[in-house]
């Protein structure tokens, strides 16, 4: 199999699982437009997300990663407008574009979006009080993504879920031979997860418009 069945398979489950979503169009437009990088979830992973927090009933969703605000709007509307998302993006310019987008999906009262390196703004999510957090969507660069976990525990309650996602990367997390700082630094999340008795994960691998890759799901003890 290729790509491009895969894509085309996306395409078709799409067209039967989803309806038009002008607000969520309208974000990937944007992104495109202002030359993000395609690198947002798809559609059937973002429909997910927001199965999720509805599945768990989460009100507060804390995301590392915010890019052109695809995937906040879906987890703002698996919270509902009693919720509370909290998504930190490192580049300013990707920010201005999620808040448009965001605004434009009415849901600016639901999202705070905060601007700056994660690493830097997380003590001060864990000092301000915004979380525990219900649901942590790491999806930032991937280099720190064991860094990114352990806050996101530390951030959390028990039976708090935590979803990283990108971290098969086309195979390269069990390649030895592979060494770039995404490989690296996804097998440093894993060993912290195989040694961290504070969490319960599994990892599934996927596959569709977005290439073979996979994800984390881990649920805090």
């Amino acid at each position: 199999m290729t790509d491009t069945t895969w894509s085309s398979v996306d395409e078709y489950l799409g067209g039967k699982l989803l309806a038009s979503d002008a607000a969520l169009d309208g974000a990937h437009k944007a992104s495109a437009a202002a030359g993000l990088p395609a690198i947002a979830v798809s559609p059937l992973q973002g429909r997910l997300l927001e199965l999720i927090a509805r599945s768990i009933g989460a009100k507060k969703v804390l995301e590392i990663g915010t890019l052109g605000g695809y995937s906040t709007i879906c987890l703002a509307r698996g919270v509902g407008r009693d919720g509370r998302v909290v998504s930190l993006e490192y580049e300013p310019r990707h920010a201005k574009v999620a808040l448009a987008s965001i605004a434009a999906a009415g849901l600016t009262d639901v999202v705070e979006v905060r601007v700056g390196k994660a690493l830097d703004l997380l003590p001060g999510i864990a000092d301000d009080g915004a979380g525990p957090f219900d649901l942590v969507f790491i999806d930032a660069d991937k280099a720190s993504n064991a860094d990114y976990l352990d806050w996101s525990i530390r951030l959390a309650r028990p039976g708090t879920v935590i979803i990283v996602d990108n971290v098969v990367r086309g195979g390269a997390v069990a390649d030895p031979a592979r060494f770039s700082p995404d490989a690296l630094g996804n097998r440093r999340m894993f060993d912290l997860l195989e040694a961290d008795e504070r969490v319960d994960a599994t990892a599934i691998q996927t596959v569709g418009s977005k290439g073979y890759d996979g994800f984390v799901y881990a649920l805090v003890r």
